[in-house]
């Protein structure tokens, strides 16, 4: 009888040993709705400050910025803006886990006084697919995001992935887990533009394995925020297809003018989930914050346009129209104000200001 009791025991708990994690399903509609009422209409800005040109210049212990960063909160707050939505790296974790949460919780602080919640950024496949820690390139005059990283990027997709894997596993869980419960971060968008969008290749379909694994990590550590993943093309069918099946609430870019905007809302409706556009805004595109903002305040889908103060990451300057013999584009792409605090647009400001603070 002992022997049999001892067998037991052993084999449940070889069997506890290797219990698979749960895996959380996604939102209900009904959760999704419910948890958008708390937030009212979000409206703010893709925010990295001036001073980095990229995710890793900005969160490095050498180069992170808190008086920049609460300076240009200071003036999307003046403005009303109430969201940013901000990309991290894996790398600045990699190289010093504890420090980088404890920018990451420094920088919500600085939010948090500014009255300004969180939408923090994954991985990210666009612009360029190499990187390394420390000291950043110096930005290319006139040319649009020239120190941009993505995140795996060609360590992960023409590298070995089964090494680097494990480390973005880690990663991933360790952020959540430690704001899982945090009321100053909105939602996790777990993957930006997967399958690429820039000048440097694109991953394509090749993202969908990446983009599935990083939903079951989220849904394993299983925060009180929801994930997402936003759609932003037609290339990829099969990409948005899960983007929008395994979404608790649907995110999507479109720098399209108003009635090819208004038409892809109407796609995203029939879904039932709020809606939340994370990128929008490029004046030479006619999408504008005079067409476009007021249509998603009256639909109240959130409105996160690309840039709050131009800087290193130069994306006043269009996508594809680099411009290196100048110093300013006639008509900033993207980006509201100057590094010195003046708008590039009274009339926008005044325009932003009628819509998030005058009643």
């Amino acid at each position: 009888m002992r022997k049999v009791l001892f067998v037991f025991l052993v084999c449940m708990t070889f069997a506890g040993c290797n219990k698979q994690p749960t895996v959380r399903e996604v939102w209900t509609k009904e959760q999704a709705n419910e948890w958008y009422k708390q937030w009212g209409w979000l409206r703010g800005c893709d925010f990295i400050p001036s001073t980095a040109i990229n995710q890793l210049e900005m969160w490095q212990a050498e180069t992170f910025d808190p008086p920049t960063i609460d300076r240009e909160l200071g003036w999307a707050e003046n403005i009303g803006m109430n969201c940013m939505r901000v990309y991290l790296h894996h790398v600045a974790w990699e190289t010093d886990k504890d420090g980088f949460k404890k920018r990451i919780n420094n920088y919500l602080d600085i939010a948090g006084k500014h009255h300004i919640s969180t939408i923090f950024v994954f991985f990210d496949d666009c612009w360029n697919p190499t990187y390394k820690e420390g000291k950043q390139p110096d930005h290319k005059p006139g040319v649009h995001n020239s120190g941009w990283l993505r995140d795996p990027g060609d360590l992960y997709y023409n590298g070995d992935s089964s090494k680097l894997e494990p480390v973005l596993e880690t990663y991933v869980k360790d952020i959540l887990t430690t704001f899982k419960d945090d009321k100053r971060v909105v939602l996790w968008d777990l993957y930006n533009e997967p399958g690429g969008s820039n000048p440097y290749g694109m991953n394509g379909e090749n993202s969908l394995p990446l983009l599935q694994k990083i939903f079951t990590w989220g849904r394993t550590v299983n925060p009180s925020q929801p994930l997402s993943a936003g759609i932003w093309t037609q290339q990829f069918p099969n990409l948005n297809k899960y983007q929008l099946e395994n979404s608790d609430v649907i995110t999507y870019h479109t720098y399209e003018p108003l009635e090819e905007h208004l038409k892809l809302i109407d796609e995203l409706k029939p879904y039932g989930r709020p809606l939340i556009c994370t990128e929008y805004m490029a004046r030479t595109r006619n999408s504008t914050f005079e067409s476009i903002m007021p249509m998603l305040k009256a639909e109240n889908i959130g409105a996160i346009n690309w840039g709050l103060v131009a800087g290193k990451t130069n994306t006043i300057f269009a996508w594809d129209t680099p411009l290196p013999d100048v110093t300013e584009p006639p008509v900033w792409f993207h980006d509201i104000f100057r590094a010195d605090g003046t708008p590039y647009s009274q009339e926008e400001i005044d325009l932003i200001k009628k819509l998030t603070i005058d009643k």
